[in-house]
């Protein structure tokens, strides 16, 4: 399973490494650029749309994946059946929207945008759904090619809108939505022949009986997603309402955040990958230690290289891709700092929340989950009025951090892992050692932002290397297994 991991680890980062910065950094960020305080809009509806996507999906993603990768032939048996179910998922989703938008007092003018990124929503559900079958099964070629190919369109026709027409007209955000649809379909329909590859034959059978037993299993996994999205992205949305400058707080915010999306993608690929493989190893009841660990230093180390570097050039950063100046720059550098400490804390959630989510440990997390929407609020609630998007990023930080410290406390009580002490004494020195590199960095070179970057980056490298967070003899081992 290790083997199967990295090999296919390898394949997905070249993948998404080539195209996914390219589209958040490149043309997400230049559409902020262009749209400055509609992309504010955008952004906070895009949140509004996250939080109830839990009612397009009920958690029948993650029970999917779980559930194929241990019974590969129930795959045809429940492909039709949960294709009618989302189908009808779809129509309540629409009406939790627009009832939520009401509520919230959103302007009439609003209601436009909203529509085509609910809609938007709806195709990432099925896309998702047919990615989970493909995951699975353990087929990540075709489901790495799924994951990058929407991306690959949009670069493809924003390219055009944002840099290459001739046209004097100003870019409008409700195109940027309207490219997502046409990408989102494509995808969509290239999945579903993968998966028909696998079923044979699809039909359209709505079957109460078995609606309500998928609902049912799966129910634990939505209230999961559902409260993780809660205080992932109530954020934007309370900047937007909280703030009478909202509109310009939460597109302050988001220039940070998608810095933070881009970066997070790597412990996103490990989610990925490890459910099915987590999920397979506990089926077979086969240890599930080793490739624990191998995943928590690789992604651990490297979350923490990356977040460190760019704390060290935040402002330089922002200014770089945004080129504003002043308050502007200082509260979204500080915001953007904040939240680059935040991607260390998601990144390991994404190994030991995974493992426990695989474990079938859903009452627990969903009460550890609860108690971080709690708190998450309640910290906007304070900081944000105060501190703006530097508050919301903080109540993200200290919210993530929690919860992850809570999941390791409970995959070390519930699942008795052993032969720990070396990862932690590797961790430890790793800790420690950058730490020290951190502060000469910062303290003591004064080198060009990129520059400075790229050595950061290099010397974090090396010490993973000679702590073994990354351990090389290892790794060609794990290679050359059958």
């Amino acid at each position: 399973m290790q083997k199967k991991f990295i090999s296919n680890l390898i394949l997905v980062l070249m993948l998404n490494v080539i195209v996914k910065p390219f589209y958040i950094l490149g043309i997400d960020a230049e559409v902020l650029k262009q749209t400055g305080e509609d992309y504010g809009i955008y952004f906070s509806l895009l949140g509004l749309t996250f939080i109830l996507n839990i009612f397009l999906d009920a958690g029948i993603v993650n029970y999917n994946t779980k559930n194929i990768a241990q019974h590969k032939h129930l795959l045809q048996k429940h492909f039709s059946g949960i294709i009618t179910i989302r189908i009808g998922l779809s129509f309540v989703y629409f009406i939790l929207i627009y009832s939520l938008a009401w509520l919230l007092n959103y302007p009439s003018d609003y209601y436009l945008l909203l529509t085509i990124l609910a809609f938007n929503q709806v195709l990432v559900a099925f896309i998702l759904y047919l990615r989970s079958n493909l995951s699975g099964l353990l087929l990540f070629k075709q489901d790495s090619f799924i994951s990058v190919l929407d991306r690959a369109i949009l670069i493809g026709i924003l390219s055009y809108l944002l840099w290459w027409r001739t046209s004097t007209t100003t870019f409008q955000i409700e195109w940027f939505a309207y490219a997502q649809t046409f990408a989102y379909s494509i995808t969509l329909l290239t999945a579903l022949f993968f998966v028909i590859k696998q079923t044979k034959k699809v039909s359209f059978k709505f079957n109460k009986i078995f609606s309500l037993a998928i609902i049912k299993q799966s129910l634990p996994y939505a209230t999961l997603i559902l409260l993780m999205m809660i205080y992932y992205r109530s954020d934007a949305i309370m900047l937007e309402r909280l703030l009478p400058n909202g509109k310009q707080e939460t597109a302050l915010y988001a220039q940070g955040y998608r810095f933070f999306e881009a970066f997070n993608m790597l412990g996103f690929l490990f989610a990925g990958l490890l459910l099915p493989l987590f999920s397979k190893l506990i089926k077979e009841k086969k240890n599930i230690e080793d490739l624990l660990f191998t995943s928590f230093k690789i992604l651990f180390s490297t979350s923490l290289v990356l977040a460190l570097a760019a704390y060290l050039n935040r402002a330089e950063i922002i200014a770089w891709r945004y080129d504003i100046l002043g308050n502007q720059l200082h509260n979204s550098a500080n915001s953007f700092g904040v939240l680059m400490l935040c991607f260390v804390a998601v990144s390991t959630t994404y190994i030991f929340g995974t493992l426990l989510t695989a474990n079938g440990n859903l009452k627990r997390l969903n009460w550890l989950a609860f108690g971080g929407v709690l708190l998450n609020l309640v910290l906007n609630y304070i900081l944000i009025p105060k501190l703006g998007a530097y508050g919301a990023s903080l109540a993200s930080f200290i919210t993530q951090l929690i919860t992850v410290v809570g999941q390791i406390i409970l995959v070390f009580n519930l699942l008795k892992i052993k032969g720990i002490k070396p990862t932690v004494v590797s961790t430890l020195i790793f800790i420690f050692s950058l730490s020290i590199g951190f502060y000469t960095f910062n303290n003591y070179l004064e080198l060009n932002w990129f520059l400075k970057f790229i050595l950061f980056g290099i010397f974090g490298l090396v010490l993973s290397l000679l702590t073994k967070m990354i351990d090389i003899k290892h790794f060609l081992q794990v290679m050359k297994e059958k």
